[in-house]
């Protein structure tokens, strides 16, 4: 269902990789609620060509190739996008990240150091970037919305997130921080949302992540939120009905991030 709450509004989807990925379900959602849209992702993703598929089903979006690490290739994002928007950025979904040590399974207690700092550059400096690019450019109109993806690993313990719950804490450091300096400059709002574990591609490459899921679904009341779900809140982030939200972590997990212990987790432990 849709409600044009995006109607003549327009922004940039990072990090929509398949149709499992919430960017992608994202973008989906951003285009029935009447937005104008350009895809990005890194340059090695879109080589897959799934991305093609998704920018066909949104009107025919540009999609541009952009190494969140590099400036240089995000100004150039930033200049293609509001020459083909014709004016200026309404909306970004930061939906970008890669632990490095987690993929290759290095455990936290014996991280290779340099594969660390790569992770914190994709996963969380890249939101500094994307937002001092734009800073830097004016590209984004007043009231913009600009939301990144985390997870609940940045304030509690999952020992197998390892290196990406740290990324996710300087994750929503950069967002209360820019989202102080851009509120005071342009009313541009910055928010994180802490999404349920949700099986996509990036997702289930964490040790142990179908039988957390079925734990998180038993902690959770209203059980994990899918990630069509995550679309259609984010999109309720974009839209002018949350003008004064900014600088803040919202959870969209059922309940789990509030909920100490339930009968149903009780129950499987006897």
């Amino acid at each position: 269902m849709a409600y044009n709450l995006l109607k003549g509004k327009k922004g940039i989807i990072f990090g929509a990789l398949d149709e499992k990925s919430i960017a992608w379900k994202t973008a989906q959602q951003c285009y029935r609620e009447g937005a104008e849209l350009v895809l990005t992702n890194a340059p090695v993703a879109l080589r897959m060509g799934e991305i093609n598929k998704l920018a066909e089903a949104c009107g025919n979006a540009p999609v541009i190739g952009a190494d969140v690490t590099s400036m240089d290739d995000l100004k150039s994002l930033f200049e293609q996008s509001t020459a083909h928007f014709g004016g200026k950025i309404d909306f970004i979904l930061h939906s970008v990240g890669m632990g490095l040590n987690v993929r290759k399974g290095k455990g936290y207690t014996d991280l290779n150091y340099d594969w660390n700092h790569k992770t914190f550059d994709i996963s969380s400096m890249s939101l500094h970037r994307i937002l001092k690019t734009a800073w830097d450019l004016d590209a984004l109109n007043e009231h913009a919305s600009v939301i990144a993806l985390t997870y609940i690993a940045a304030q509690r313990v999952f020992p197998d997130y390892s290196e990406m719950a740290d990324a996710k804490a300087l994750l929503e450091s950069i967002t209360r921080t820019f989202g102080y300096y851009y509120g005071v400059k342009k009313k541009v709002r910055i928010n994180t949302i802490s999404q349920s574990p949700t099986k996509t591609t990036a997702g289930s490459g964490v040790k142990g992540f179908d039988n957390f899921i079925s734990y998180a679904e038993k902690m959770s009341p209203l059980g994990n939120a899918p990630a069509e779900d995550c679309a259609n809140y984010i999109s309720v982030m974009f839209s002018d009905l949350t003008r004064y939200v900014t600088m803040q972590n919202l959870f969209h997990d059922g309940g789990f991030s509030f909920t100490g212990v339930t009968e149903a987790v009780l129950e499987s432990m006897q």
